[in-house]
């Protein structure tokens, strides 16, 4: 299996990638919906409420709490999937990451463009007067982080009840239309509307990596079960 993969990544030119959160596992990051994962561990409010608008506008001192304690992992570093993946770039064979993570890894990697469907945490701007702020800057703040003007600063971050970016999701859509290989990874597939992007795909390169079945699992023209890293890192050193 991973021969084929190596064999079709040779053979392509305008490859995608589509990811989600086991893609950085592997970087330390935990993810939301496996055993371990962030939506099975016990909060006295469920997670996907927590990190829900109204629940921002509503509470933000609790949101905050669990954000810079789940969502801030400021000293993850890229794996061997985001490092490959970089490589594939500079050789002009991958055109574009499409990522429902908002860790910033990929960037980190080297990657250049990084198609961000969920946003990122190291993007934050007042709700006043729009100041940019980094990641870190959230980080050492305590209770609700404020700008300089006393606006609240919001993560540029995709929260439940909050649409996509309409442009970058364009752009995705874009990108896998003019794929001839698509490598989905690390993603369950049950996150909507970003799942249903793989469905733009045309081509017979439709590579699946992913612990678990997904959606897609019966139609992909290449299944791996195995981790991402070891699958992707074979040639990121």
């Amino acid at each position: 299996m991973h021969q084929t993969l190596e064999k079709w990544i040779e053979k392509s030119e305008r490859i995608v990638f589509f990811g989600g959160a086991g893609v950085s596992t592997e970087s330390g990051i935990p993810d939301f919906r496996s055993v371990d994962g962030l939506y099975s561990q016990s909060y006295d409010v469920p997670p996907e409420t927590i990190l829900s608008h109204g629940f921002f506008v509503r509470e933000p001192e609790t949101f905050f709490r669990f954000y810079r304690e789940k969502m801030l992992a400021l000293d993850a570093l890229p794996n061997a999937a985001h490092r490959r993946l970089a490589a594939l770039e500079r050789e002009g064979k991958l055109t574009a990451v499409v990522t429902q993570n908002i860790d910033g890894l990929h960037q980190a990697a080297g990657s250049k463009k990084v198609l961000e469907l969920h946003g990122s945490v190291h993007r934050n701007y007042c709700q006043k007067c729009g100041a940019f702020y980094d990641a870190q800057f959230i980080k050492n703040s305590a209770g609700v982080p404020r700008c300089h003007c006393g606006g609240i600063i919001k993560p540029d971050v995709v929260l439940y009840e909050e649409a996509l970016d309409q442009n970058v999701l364009q752009e995705a859509v874009e990108a896998i239309m003019q794929a001839d290989m698509l490598i989905v990874g690390g993603t369950s597939l049950v996150v909507w509307p970003a799942a249903a992007l793989v469905d733009y795909y045309r081509g017979d390169r439709l590579v699946l990596i992913n612990r678990e079945p997904t959606r897609v699992s019966g139609r992909a023209d290449l299944v791996i079960t195995d981790k991402i890293g070891d699958v992707l890192g074979v040639d990121a050193e």
